[in-house]
Parts: structure tokens; C-alpha cells; sequence
């Protein structure tokens, strides 16, 4: 860890952001002027909903009454196994026990519901009707018009092109659930083309609009709100290692596209410096190609209103990403994310596309669990830490969303390449 950057580090890892958003040098609000007194407002009314133990309470029954909480924290019997045997072939006779945090559980299949939820009541309090998402793999999409929809609210979910093709069956969840899905033709026409197309909209339509944001990005406050909103991962996480272990993890890991999955596992365990931490970034077909991993192959720079690690080119031009996973095929990361990278506190490891499917093939064969293809590059990472760590080493894994909608495309791949 960067001596010197803790040097002027607060004391918890787990304070901040300032009054103006910022972790360290990075977030902040960089906004059209006319967004500037939406974001305002929405601050204000995130603290005072924050503070309300009405608001904590009707949250509260949501989680436990609608979405299912807690999640359970699996034991991966199997798993750990396979890979205590690979450990035992390279001759070092480890091999971590490995838990599943299962988020793919929930209702709507991912850790998107979470953050939705606090979302779409903080709307309500605010007085607004209109609800607009922007969505890649389409999870947080369901989750936005799953909502929109128990509220009775209208619901707008723009996706790119590409990603409406590749995740077909959650368009079709969207638009049964009376979503509105629109298409985004333009730049690479995926995740980052969704979230201009989504701003586009918001800045039109100030007055009765809100734009509900799936991952801990953007503007101030919403890396913040999200985090929270998603910290009853981890928090519950905390809870259920301690009855099952009696102690907490050893380390945690979760993949990385902006980053809320993982945050919300992340962020109450960074004070637990005993505690390591692993973010799993899309590798596409390599750092050398097209990838999505922003802190391995970006650097500094500022988009959708937060200043972060981004792929860049040398003028300062965004570049395309690319992941074989809609949810992240994303060229940023949120804004805390660089700020723990940037502290040493988390470390981030990148998967290949490649890497990703094998994971998720074993998962599935091993546990009778399909994984989304996002947290399968977490898998992919586990297949390399587990064997070298030693068998009473206690890992947590995000499964942040189960394979449905990748099936499809997966099996287009392999089919490929049997032909």
C-alpha cells in the first residue's frame, strides 16, 4: 500500500466523499448547467431520506418482503474441492474455502435491485414520475422497470444496439414489465452510448424526470448514494461469515465494470485491514486488444460528470471497450474505485473474455450454478488465487447475477466452435 498517499488519507477508508463528491482526486460533478439544480435538489433530498427512519424502515420491508433478504452465503463445497486438487498438483497443498455471496438470488436476478429500490424511493419523495435508466446487460434495466412497475411509474430504459441484440431475453422481461426499451445506434452502441443517450434525455426533461443510475458513477452524489443503497451486501456478508466461521473473510471478490457489486460487498470491510480485497476487471481479448479494463490499460479523465480512470486515447478521446459481458463493456470505472487503487487498498486484477467463459463453464458444471458472465470473471480470478492460498483462507465471491441472459449468447460461442 502507497505509504504516502495514506499519509493524507482521512482515518477510515470508508469516509468520504467530500461536500463536493470528490475521493481524493477523483468523482466530483462535472454537469451541463442545467442539470446542476437537479443534482443539488437530489442531494438534499438523499440526506434528508437518509436520515428518515420512515424511509430506512419502508426500505427495509421492501428488501426483506419483495426483493428476498438477505441473500444466502453459500459454502461452494465443490469448487473448493476442484481447487484444493489443483493446489495439490502444483504441489502446495492449499486451496481457500471458497463462499458464494448470492445476489443472482434476488428478485430480478442481480444486486441491481438494490440500488434500484433506494433509487426509485428517493423519486417518489422527490416528486417525479418519470423514470429513465441506461442499462448494458439489461439487469439493472429489469430492475429500474420491475419498480417502475410495483410503483406504477413511467419507465424509459435506453441500451445500445448491440447489447439489445446480445440480451434479448431482458429486453423482453423490460418491455413485459411496461418498459419502454430504446435502442442507442450511435458510437460503439453499447453501455457508455446508453448513458449518453440517458443524460441527453435528463437534461430535456428536468422538470418531471429522474434518471436512476445502475452503477457507483456519475455525478455527485450518486457514487455515494449507490454505494450505500448497495452496502447491505457486505453488511450482510459481515453477519453471516461471523455465524458461519466465526470470524470474517480472508479476502473478497467481486468483477468490476463500474464497480457497484462490488462496492456494495466492498465498502464495509475496507477498515478491516486484515481483510484482502480483489476487484476483477474485463480483459476482453487482452490489455494488448480490445478490452474494458480502465485501471490496467486507462488513466485519468473525466465522463458522465466524475473524474476517473478511463480508456483514453492520446488526445483525450474516449476509446471503445470491449467485454464479452454486456454489464462490463463500460471504459470507466467508478470514481471510488480509482481512489482505492490509486490508495493500494483494493487490488484489481483483470480476466480475458476467455477466461470469463471458462469460469463460467466450470461454475456451472461444479455448483449447478450458471453465473452471469460478469461475476464469471470474478470466477476466473478465484481459479488462480484459490490453489495458492491456504486451506483454512475464508474468500467471499459476488455472484452478482445469474446466467439467463447469457445463455443465448454462450451458447452461440460454443456451438461456433464445435462447427
Amino acid at each position: 500500500m502507497n505509504t504516502a498517499l495514506l499519509n493524507s488519507l482521512p482515518n477510515s477508508f470508508r469516509g468520504g466523499p467530500d461536500e463536493a463528491g470528490h475521493f481524493g482526486m477523483f468523482g466530483g460533478r462535472f454537469v451541463a448547467e442545467t442539470l446542476m439544480p437537479l443534482i443539488l435538489d437530489l442531494e438534499k433530498a438523499y440526506a434528508v431520506a437518509k436520515a428518515d427512519p420512515s424511509f430506512q424502515a419502508e426500505m427495509n420491508g421492501h428488501l426483506r418482503d419483495y426483493v428476498g433478504r438477505p441473500s444466502p452465503l453459500y459454502f461452494a463445497e465443490r469448487l473448493t474441492e476442484h481447487l484444493r486438487e489443483v493446489s495439490a498438483a502444483s504441489g502446495r497443498a492449499g486451496g481457500a474455502k471458497i463462499y458464494f455471496k448470492r445476489e443472482e438470488l434476488n428478485h430480478t436476478g442481480s444486486h441491481k435491485v438494490n440500488n434500484v429500490l433506494g433509487q426509485i424511493m428517493v423519486a417518489r419523495r422527490m416528486g417525479k414520475k418519470r423514470i429513465i435508466a441506461e442499462t448494458g446487460a439489461g439487469q439493472h434495466g429489469v430492475a429500474t422497470a420491475t419498480l417502475c412497475a410495483r410503483f406504477g411509474l413511467e419507465c424509459i430504459v435506453y441500451m445500445g444496439a448491440v447489447d439489445v441484440a446480445r440480451q434479448a431475453p431482458n429486453v423482453f422481461r423490460m418491455e413485459m414489465l411496461g418498459a419502454r426499451v430504446v435502442p442507442v445506434q450511435s458510437g460503439t452502441r453499447t453501455l457508455k452510448d446508453a448513458m449518453n443517450e440517458a443524460l441527453r434525455d435528463w437534461v430535456t426533461n428536468v422538470h418531471n424526470t429522474y434518471y436512476c443510475i445502475g452503477t457507483v458513477a456519475g455525478p455527485h452524489p450518486y457514487p455515494a448514494m449507490v454505494r450505500d443503497f448497495q452496502s447491505i451486501i457486505g453488511n450482510e456478508t459481515r453477519t453471516q461469515m461471523q455465524e458461519a466461521e466465526g470470524r470474517l473473510p480472508d479476502s473478497l471478490i467481486a468483477c468490476i465494470g463500474g464497480g457497484s457489486n462490488a462496492m456494495g460487498l466492498f465498502h464495509p470491510f475496507l477498515d478491516d485491514p486484515n481483510v484482502e480485497i480483489f476487484g476483477v476487471e474485463a480483459a476482453g481479448h487482452g490489455l494488448t486488444q480490445l478490452h474494458a479494463a480502465s485501471i490496467a490499460g486507462g488513466r485519468p479523465g473525466v465522463l458522465h460528470g466524475n473524474r476517473t480512470y478511463l480508456l483514453m486515447d492520446d488526445d483525450g478521446q474516449i476509446q471503445d471497450a470491449h467485454s464479452i459481458s454486456a454489464g462490463l463493456d463500460y471504459p470507466g470505472i467508478g470514481p471510488e474505485h480509482s481512489w482505492l487503487h490509486e490508495t493500494g487498498r483494493v487490488t484489481y486484477l483483470n480476466a480475458t473474455d476467455e477466461e470469463a467463459l471458462a469460469g463460467f463453464q466450470l461454475l456451472s458444471r461444479l455448483e449447478g450454478i450458471i453465473p452471469a458472465l460478469e461475476p464469471a470473471h470474478a470466477i476466473a480470478k478465484v481459479m488462480d488465487l484459490a490453489p495458492k492460498r491456504s486451506r483454512d483462507h475464508l474468500m467471499v465471491v459476488n455472484l452478482s447475477g445469474r446466467g439467463d441472459k447469457d445463455i443465448p449468447q454462450v451458447a452461440e460461442i460454443l456451438r461456433g466452435r464445435k462447427s
